[in-house]
């Protein structure tokens, strides 16, 4: 195991990532209030503090410390113990976790001259070039720098093993003691490098590069069975991946005692409530169909803002459960699909809320059940579709086009009306048609149509229009933590426009997002 210590940065979880794409475990925990606070009784998972005593137990083979927004001469700024680095075991500290390590061990860090963000060149030094970290890797490569301080003096016995034009020392470390300090983030796509010095400090680590995800079915299965026991248990199935993994998981832990509940809020894609009822009335889930569209949308009257819409719909979804829960006889447990990327934009831990996800940020204050099941909180998407055929769900299923639990609630920029829904449902059934006719579906991470709140002139027909924009989103992605924006032919874009513009009323522009995330998200709300 390589053990993951958390200082609040937004990329974090891709650190987990990275690990075990290595087919190594990972587990990360958080560090409260300067220190590593013990928590024993919880095992792992995100969120889950730890002090060194529970760190000594647990014996990891590497130590990696995150990224943050903090400076480590801040007062109240967290810090890793100074034990940690007498373990005598490998860490990796990155960005701010590599200021860390060198302000602990006496080296000093102050505000940079020039600050660094996005990609930048790096040149590995004379010493850094028969660096075990940097095996393999190119003398000059491209990194994600995001800092505003840096490393002026290192601790002693630590030389420099990586420069740039703005900072002197991008990466150091103590080769006898194992412990290395990069500023840059590899754990982002952006450092084109990045993916070998993981697998270079995994095998600093002496890890065996055997956890696969065959194991953590298994261990999932065991553990929920251990957990529920005679439990009954209520399932909330979208039909997206994420749910339905969730739902056989929990299937083959619990059998009988799970019920899966389909709530049609009215903002799914065009005829997929019809297509989810199908695709899951083969399996023994005890499936049930809620028709609640009404009761959303006139919860969303009058809501612009896009918080309060996830927020909204969030407790909305619990509401429903809860009476159904009523209905079928006492249920102790809600099981949800939310996956790590849910989890880190909620704001959870350290990280600051990017969006409230509906299931993690947006759930309400008071929830009548005994406890909420997450079984795949530490599963990235990729990591979910590879569980999901482990446990012999189709592909057409396992490779579904993501969709978010607030659906189409969250692609109609401002209030949601009838009318915007049905727009944005034939503009996205379009625009999938011709994309899957391209055959370029395969090629894509995610794509779908959302309608702006904007309105503008147009003409058709000769006469003079007031209508809305549709904005057509396509990226590519392993994780969703990071993305860029596809580039699509323009004769297939092309054609699209001329559909929407033609076949959807109340629309007359059509528009295509370039942006990648970050700094934009993935969904426009």
């Amino acid at each position: 195991m390589i053990l993951v210590l958390d200082f609040g940065g937004q990329y974090n979880q891709l650190i987990a990532r990275r690990v075990r794409e290595n087919n190594v475990y990972c587990e990360v925990h958080t560090l409260t209030d300067g220190k590593i606070s013990a928590d024993k009784n919880v095992k792992s998972g995100l969120g889950t503090a730890i002090n060194f005593d529970a760190i000594r137990d647990l014996k990891p083979k590497g130590i990696i410390l995150t990224g943050g927004p903090q400076s480590v001469y801040d007062k109240n700024s967290s810090l890793p113990p100074a034990e940690l680095f007498s373990l005598n075991i490998p860490i990796l500290g990155i960005c701010y976790g590599a200021q860390a390590t060198v302000h602990v061990l006496g080296g000093e860090v102050k505000k940079a001259e020039v600050k660094e963000y996005g990609k930048t060149s790096v040149g590995i030094s004379e010493q850094g070039l028969g660096s075990r970290l940097f095996k393999g890797v190119e003398k000059n490569s491209v990194v994600w720098m995001s800092h505003g301080d840096r490393i002026f003096t290192l601790p002693e016995n630590f030389t420099i093993t990586a420069r740039s034009e703005n900072c002197p020392i991008a990466a150091a470390e103590n080769a006898e003691k194992k412990i290395y300090a990069v500023q840059f983030h590899p754990e982002v796509l952006h450092t084109v490098e990045g993916k070998k010095i993981f697998s270079n400090f995994v095998d600093i680590c002496g890890c065996k590069r055997d956890w696969k995800m065959d194991t953590f079915v298994a261990d999932t299965v065991a553990a929920l069975k251990n957990k529920i026991s005679d439990g009954k248990v209520l399932c909330a199935l979208s039909g997206g991946v994420d749910s339905s993994v969730a739902a056989v998981l929990l299937s083959k832990a619990v059998g009988k005692n799970l019920t899966c509940v389909f709530v049609d809020h009215g903002l799914l894609r065009k005829n997929e409530s019809a297509e989810v009822e199908a695709a899951f009335k083969n399996y023994d889930l005890n499936f049930i169909r809620i028709d609640a569209a009404e009761r959303f949308l006139q919860r969303l009257q009058g809501v612009t803002e896009p918080e309060r819409k996830r927020k909204i719909i969030g407790e909305e979804f619990i509401r429903v459960f809860e009476e159904v829960a009523k209905e079928i006889g006492a249920v102790d447990f809600l099981v949800q699909g939310t996956i790590y990327p849910d989890v880190i934009e909620s704001g959870l831990g350290k990280s600051a809320v990017i969006k409230s996800h509906h299931n993690v940020g947006g759930l309400p204050d008071f929830v009548d059940f005994k406890e909420i099941i997450e079984p795949l909180r530490l599963l990235f998407k990729d990591e979910v579709r590879a569980a999901g055929r482990e446990l012999g769900l189709p592909e057409n299923i396992v490779s579904r086009q993501p969709f978010p639990g607030p659906g189409l609630g969250i692609r109609i920029i401002g209030e949601v009306t009838a009318e915007k829904i049905k727009i944005v449902q034939d503009a996205d059934a379009i625009y999938r048609e011709e994309i899957f006719k391209a055959g370029l579906a395969p090629k894509l991470s995610q794509y779908f149509a959302a309608l702006t709140n904007m309105r503008s002139v147009g003409v058709m027909g000769d006469g003079r229009t007031y209508d809305y924009a549709v904005v057509l989103r396509a990226v590519l992605t392993s994780d969703f933590m990071t993305a860029e924006a596809a580039q699509i032919d323009w004769n297939i874009l092309n054609v699209v426009a001329n559909r929407i513009v033609n076949e959807v009323k109340g629309v007359n522009r059509v528009l295509y997002d370039c942006t990648s995330k970050p700094p934009a998200t993935i969904e426009l709300e």
